[in-house]
């Protein structure tokens, strides 16, 4: 065997090794994920207060106190102005049950019009069922968040250990990064370094350019649910762009929660179809706009891909998957972007590439 052919069965061999670890980890992976990405986005500023003279840790300190002072800010401004809202969304939640109860009899009553009475009765026990089913399931999942030792394992490492793991990845970035490089083939130090820097660049516009779509989808939604008179419309603006940082998410969230929202307030179809008409053009701006300029030139992934990529990270990793799906699916583009060019400049795609031809040597 080549020394090619084992170097790509030592890297092939790494990656199932990484993924079979953070398979067997992913219950306790959302505090270093979380801190990992902070880590990643504050850095650079980290790594501007070091070129001014500030030693790195105490420059990693500053930079960290600096955000989560930043970050409790946001909270303490946002949390009065919503307060009320939310508060009077959860109040309209028996409303909202009470009126998906009167349209599910109007749709029963049309039925016994209709269908015979056998059918009807069959067909009423299999939507009891199915519903008692979902209403089970459904409780169990609230359940087991709430009381799950994991999940308060969770909420309290968010809270205790992320800012510990951020604080010594800022500290110490510079030297694991210069520690990875001292471990890469030599051979291939130049090439991994290329990629690494095309994965570093497709990352930070991710990052930045789903900040700016959450932000326009937070304004948007917040302005024009108020204009429509929907009550909590600001509250419910501003949940759409916190759950926009994963794809989709938010804009499915909120939109059945308005629809509901105003099925309860208005009573009518007229203004619950002025709300659906909010998210139609919401969701025609981002798709055609918003995240093809912000994100999609600058990761390069279609639609269909960051489809896939959420429910692959959901099912292999849960919640950490799903919040990872779309940068991880990132790298990875560019990762098989580069192992394509290879493929395409090697005899295994055009053999004839090692043809060479060769000049008649002269007869003495």
């Amino acid at each position: 065997m080549s020394p090619r052919a084992y170097r790509l069965l030592f890297w092939v061999g790494v990656v199932l090794v990484v993924i079979v670890t953070l398979g067997l980890l992913q219950a306790i992976l959302l505090p270093f994920a979380a801190g990992f990405s902070i880590a990643y986005v504050l850095a650079p500023a980290v790594g501007r207060l070091e070129r001014f003279g500030l030693p790195r840790s105490l420059a990693s300190l500053v930079v960290l106190i600096a955000f989560l002072i930043g970050f409790s800010l946001i909270l303490l401004l946002l949390v009065p102005l919503i307060q009320g809202q939310v508060l009077q969304l959860v109040a309209k939640v028996p409303a909202l049950v009470g009126i998906l109860q009167d349209q599910f009899g109007r749709i029963v009553q049309l039925l016994q019009e209709q269908l015979p009475a056998d059918d009807i009765t069959k067909l009423r026990d299999l939507v009891g069922a199915k519903l008692g089913e979902a209403v089970v399931w459904i409780a169990g999942v609230l359940q087991s968040m709430v009381t799950s030792s994991i999940a308060i394992l969770n909420i309290l490492s968010l809270v205790i250990v992320t800012p510990i793991v951020t604080f010594f990845l800022l500290r110490d970035w510079e030297t694991m990064v210069a520690r990875l490089d001292t471990y890469v083939p030599r051979q291939s130090l130049e090439t991994v370094r290329e990629q690494a820097r095309l994965v570093s660049d497709t990352l930070v516009g991710f990052v930045h350019g789903q900040a700016l779509v959450c932000l326009i989808l937070a304004t948007y939604y917040a302005t024009a649910l108020t204009f429509a008179g929907l009550g909590s419309g600001l509250a419910l603006g501003l949940l759409i762009g916190v759950l926009g940082i994963i794809p989709m998410l938010g804009v499915a969230t909120g939109f059945l929660i308005a629809v509901g929202l105003a099925a309860s307030q208005f009573g009518t179809w007229t203004e619950v179809l002025v709300v659906a008409g909010i998210f139609a053009v919401g969701q025609l701006i981002e798709a055609n706009f918003l995240t093809p300029k912000l994100i999609g030139d600058r990761i390069h992934l279609h639609p269909v891909w960051v489809i896939f990529a959420l429910f692959a990270g959901g099912t292999l990793f849960g919640f950490v998957g799903v919040l990872i799906a779309v940068p991880a699916a990132a790298v990875i583009g560019v990762l098989i972007r580069f192992a394509l060019t290879r493929y395409r400049g090697s005899a295994l795609y055009d053999s004839r590439q090692n043809d060479t031809i060769r000049p008649l040597q002269r007869l003495p």
